[in-house]
């Protein structure tokens, strides 16, 4: 099984979120890929270049995704059939980006958004989750989230324990 992050679109594949969680994803014995989507500033062409990339694959995956990788994951995983889908600040219900309605039938899905959020508004992972019926965590933390990263990294260990047992 892989777990395959997207960053969001100021970031890059390796920043020190993605870092952490791909760490804790190696203890659990997973296989990590990060996307490089530099240089791809449309979301739904790089939700069609995840697409691409897990169509090349022979093995489970796992999807996190960050702010306006949050989107291309979810996006993706409607197309997929993805294990779990973890989501942080995901920029959902955003002017300009192709859908605007998401449906998933994911049971292990899990969303993290920090209340002083200057980006992407609270209101609308809480608008997603309560529409879809899955997990969200509102916790201290700005979008980027690192001030609260530990917080964030104990989740995902939760969540990849939980998504693993099912397996």
């Amino acid at each position: 099984m892989k777990v395959i992050f997207s960053h969001g679109q100021e970031s890059g594949p390796w920043g020190s979120k993605i870092k952490r969680l791909a760490d804790v994803a190696v203890e659990y014995g997973l296989g990590v890929e990060s996307v490089d989507y530099r240089g791809i500033a449309d979301p739904d062409h790089r939700v069609e270049s995840l697409l691409a990339i897990i169509n090349e694959m022979h093995e489970e995956v796992i999807l996190v995704g960050s702010s306006m990788g949050g989107y291309v994951s979810l996006v993706a995983s409607e197309q997929i059939e993805a294990k779990g889908i973890f989501l942080l600040a995901p920029a959902l219900f955003i002017d300009g980006y192709g859908k605007q309605a998401y449906r998933t039938s994911h049971q292990h899905l899990e969303i993290v958004h920090g209340w002083s959020d200057e980006v992407i508004p609270w209101q609308n992972s809480i608008r997603f989750a309560q529409e879809a019926n899955v997990a969200l965590h509102l916790i201290h933390g700005d979008h980027r989230l690192n001030s609260s990263i530990a917080t964030v990294e104990a989740m995902f260990k939760s969540f990849l324990a939980m998504v693993m047992s099912q397996n």
